[in-house]
């Protein structure tokens, strides 16, 4: 079957008789069209009325009335495409022209949200896309019981009564029928918000309490699932019994996902890339290099280079072929620039008189030691050297260099076991118990001198100590650091919004490191995945001004790296 015939005029000058008379469209003689144009929008309009064939001309004519300028330009007759023309057109079409809403499959589910999932992310409400959600009456009782306080919790539940306040008010809205969640500026969610306006009737087993919050809100999923039978319902909650009780009675349940960063801890960016053993012999013959002050630039193109990012360290080592430790500078398109680094494994090159002893502790320190990488997230196990290498470069960039006025050490006040209470003091004094690591690292910092004697080293002390500030994140909120160097230590036990807090405490000149160990997480509710540790990591790699590195191999003593193995 022939194509459709091209128009005869533009789009912008169309008339209502060009849409009133399609027979009489059809009828003039065909013209070649262009591809770019015809194919792709005609398959549009086919793909969003896939019953068009079944259908008469004049129920086309609506369609093609209400659809935008580009597609009322083509002949009013989709439907003559064969069914191979339409794949290849859909194929064909780029992927910013396609309908958000033909990616999704399937109906449309009702969420029942739990209260917990309203307090852990006051957004939650348009994470949904286009499916409906359900508030129960006993979630709004407990929303309001939360909402007082200084505390992240209290926080949260008022952000969520502005929310819902902000929904119930637009124009025309009826509670009955549902609030539009898009009402208020996101689009991205298309479904609806809905409340419980009338008692519901179901059955629990006797067992289980009828008083209970989290009962009433299982007996309210179970009405709806009958009443809104065959469409799936779903209980969304975080609360590990709640969804336990949920499955026991055979009501659907899932946890709120949307949280997490990585759904696995194994897929978080590691900011270094092992080079294939064949690079130099598929790269070895396009490779173009020069030298550039103490530094080796290499320009390669070849299939690896789709795998790189900006500030990501790549290497390659083989026997019998020379090594190679580069940072990747610049990417365009299939073409990557890589800078050879400074070596901190030599002894002329220690950075306060420490060197490094793995080849990821020299990525880290090129990071920890570049003027032009303003932000550095250092994760790894227990022992692998996070924080001296982060004082060493630190001291050595503020007392020696002078590029930074101060360090500034925080870390989030997380206890490993149950709180001793109250500390004393001012607040440099109140830290001072969180801050052991610090005291530890620089106590071996301070002894890198051998030759200064006993009152070089006390002066030498003294003097670090009057340089480093150590400070507590419950003050941070509206503070500007300028040419300040800012680690923030501990920083898995940080939420998102708190690092992000932090993050944005920065001014010009001034440089921040965040270290954390993954496995070691104590704050409640946080996982490997929904850490801001790992948020930062994932949101600011490639960004050319920032750097990753995951330190592998530890390096405290052979005892604690058995440990870190084995227990």
């Amino acid at each position: 079957m022939p194509l459709p015939p091209a128009p005869s005029k533009r789009a912008d000058r169309l008339t209502a008789k060009d849409f009133e008379a399609p027979a009489r469209a059809s009828a003039r003689p065909a013209r070649k069209a262009a591809p770019e144009v015809v194919l792709p929008q005609t398959a549009q309009v086919v793909q969003e009325r896939p019953l068009a064939r079944e259908t008469k001309k004049s129920t086309l004519t609506p369609a093609l009335t209400r659809a935008p300028a580009t597609v009322t330009a083509q002949a009013p007759a989709p439907v003559a495409l064969p069914t191979k023309s339409v794949s290849k057109a859909v194929a064909a079409a780029p992927e910013a022209k396609r309908s958000k809403r033909a990616k999704t499959n399937g109906p449309k589910k009702l969420f029942v949200l739990d209260t917990n999932v309203l307090l852990h992310d006051p957004m939650c409400l348009f994470r949904f896309e286009e499916h409906d959600i359900y508030l129960p009456m006993i979630v709004l009782e407990e929303l309001d019981g939360h909402k007082k306080g200084m505390t992240e919790v209290a926080r949260n539940a008022r952000q969520t009564s502005r929310t819902l306040d902000a929904l119930a008010g637009t124009p025309g809205a009826d509670i009955t029928a549902g609030f539009m969640l898009d009402s208020t500026g996101h689009t991205d969610a298309r479904g609806k918000l809905m409340f419980q306006t009338e008692p519901l009737n179901y059955t629990l087993p006797t067992s289980l309490p009828q008083g209970k919050a989290d009962n009433q809100i299982l007996g309210v999923v179970e009405a709806l699932r009958q009443h809104y039978a065959p469409r799936e319902v779903v209980l969304v909650s975080k609360d590990i019994n709640m969804r336990v009780k949920a499955r026991a009675l055979g009501l659907a349940t899932d946890d709120y996902q949307n949280d997490k960063t990585l759904e696995d801890g194994d897929l978080l960016y590691s900011g270094s890339l092992a080079l294939p053993s064949d690079f130099w012999a598929t790269h070895g013959q396009s490779v173009e290099s020069w030298q550039q002050g103490q530094h080796t630039f290499y320009k390669v193109d070849g299939p690896v280079v789709p795998q790189m990012m900006i500030n990501q360290f790549v290497y390659f080592e083989s026997p019998g072929e020379p090594s190679l430790y580069a940072r990747v500078t610049e990417i365009r398109g299939t073409t990557a620039v890589l800078k050879t680094l400074k070596d901190f494994n030599h002894l002329k090159n220690a950075v306060w008189g420490v060197t490094t002893r793995n080849r990821e502790q020299n990525f880290a320190m090129n990071l920890l030691t570049d003027p032009e990488v303003d932000f550095v997230t250092l994760t790894g196990t227990a022992g692998t050297g996070k924080t001296l290498m982060a004082l060493a470069a630190g001291l050595t960039q503020v007392l020696d260099d002078r590029r930074y006025t101060e360090i500034i050490v925080t870390r989030a006040t997380v206890s490993v076991g149950e709180d001793i209470g109250f500390l004393p003091g001012t607040e440099e004094e109140k830290m001072g118990p969180w801050m052991g690591a610090l005291d530890d690292n620089l106590e071996v910092l301070g002894k890198t001198d051998t030759n200064a004697g006993e009152w070089g080293r006390a002066a030498t002390n003294e003097l670090i100590r009057s340089r480093v500030k150590i400070k507590s994140m419950n003050f941070m909120r509206g503070r500007t650091f300028l040419n300040k160097y800012v680690i923030i230590d501990e920083a898995q036990n940080l939420t998102p919004k708190q690092m992000k807090t932090l993050i944005t405490r920065a001014g010009p000149g001034t440089k921040i490191i965040c270290m954390g160990n993954l496995a070691q997480i104590d704050t409640p509710y946080l996982t490997e995945g929904s850490s801001g540790l790992t948020f930062a990591v994932d949101k600011f790699k490639g960004w050319p001004h920032g750097g990753h590195i995951t330190l592998a191999r530890g390096e405290r003593s052979r005892l604690a790296d058995f440990a870190s193995e084995v227990l």
